[in-house]
C-alpha cells in the first residue's frame, strides 16, 4: 500500500464522505467476518473498547494542534522530509501489527487516516491564525524532542485497542452506532469544535468499515 496522503483536493469530498461513512460504516475492506444481522455477534466483545478507542483518537488529535502550533511560521518541510516521517510511523505500524496479530493493513489504514485528519486540523489552524495573529499559541512547542515522542507513545495502545474491537468491527451495524455514541460522548468532553470534530470523523472512519 503507498504511503500517501489524499490530495489536499479532495479534503473537502473526503470529509462530506467520512461524517456519512461514520454513521454508516459499510465494509469496505475484505478480511473481517461482517454480517448484515447486528445479531449474529455472538457478545459484546470489543464494545466496551471502543470508547477509549475513540478518547485516545482525540488525545492523539489534540497533539496536531501542538504540532501545527510548532510549524507555523516555520520553512516549509520537504516532501522527502516528510515521506520519510510517514515511511518510519508505518513501519512501526506494520511492526507491532504483526505483534500483536492485527492486520497490518488495518494498522495503516487506521493511521494514514490519523496522518489525515493532523493534516486537517493543522491547516485550519494555519488559516485561523494567519486571520488572527492573536490567537497564535504562546511558546512554540518543541516538534522532534517533545511531540513526536507524545505522539509515538499512543501508537501501541491504539493498535491494542483496534485489535480487541476486532469481533465487533466486524459487524458494522453493531459497531457503526457505538462508534458514533463513542465519538460524540469523547468530542463532547474535549469539548471540540467543528473542526475538530470534522478531524475526529475522519481519524476514526476507518474503525467500522471492515479490514
Amino acid at each position: 500500500m503507498p504511503h500517501k496522503a489524499l490530495p489536499m483536493a479532495c479534503h473537502a469530498a473526503a470529509i462530506a464522505a467520512v461524517l456519512l461513512a461514520v454513521t454508516t460504516a459499510p465494509a469496505l475492506h475484505a478480511g473481517l467476518t461482517t454480517t448484515d444481522d447486528p445479531a449474529a455477534l455472538p457478545g459484546p466483545a470489543g464494545l466496551e473498547d471502543l470508547p477509549e478507542l475513540a478518547e485516545l483518537t482525540v488525545r492523539r488529535l489534540l497533539l496536531a494542534d501542538a504540532v501545527a502550533a510548532a510549524e507555523y511560521g516555520t520553512p516549509t518541510t520537504s516532501t522527502a522530509a516528510d515521506l520519510t516521517t510517514e515511511h518510519e510511523l508505518f513501519d512501526a505500524v506494520t511492526e507491532h501489527s504483526v505483534e500483536i496479530g492485527l492486520p497490518a493493513t488495518t494498522g495503516v489504514w487506521f493511521f494514514r487516516a490519523q496522518l489525515e485528519a493532523a493534516d486537517l486540523v493543522r491547516r485550519g489552524l494555519h488559516a485561523r491564525w494567519r486571520a488572527e495573529p492573536a490567537l497564535r499559541p504562546q511558546p512554540r512547542p518543541g516538534l522532534a524532542g517533545d511531540l513526536r515522542p507524545r505522539l509515538d507513545l499512543l501508537t501501541p495502545r491504539l493498535l491494542h485497542l483496534l485489535k480487541d474491537t476486532e469481533p465487533v468491527r466486524g459487524v458494522p451495524r453493531r459497531c457503526a452506532p457505538a462508534l458514533a455514541d463513542a465519538r460524540r460522548a469523547a468530542e463532547t468532553r474535549a469539548r471540540l469544535d467543528r473542526l475538530h470534530r470534522e478531524a475526529l470523523a475522519l481519524a476514526l472512519a476507518p474503525v467500522c468499515a471492515a479490514d
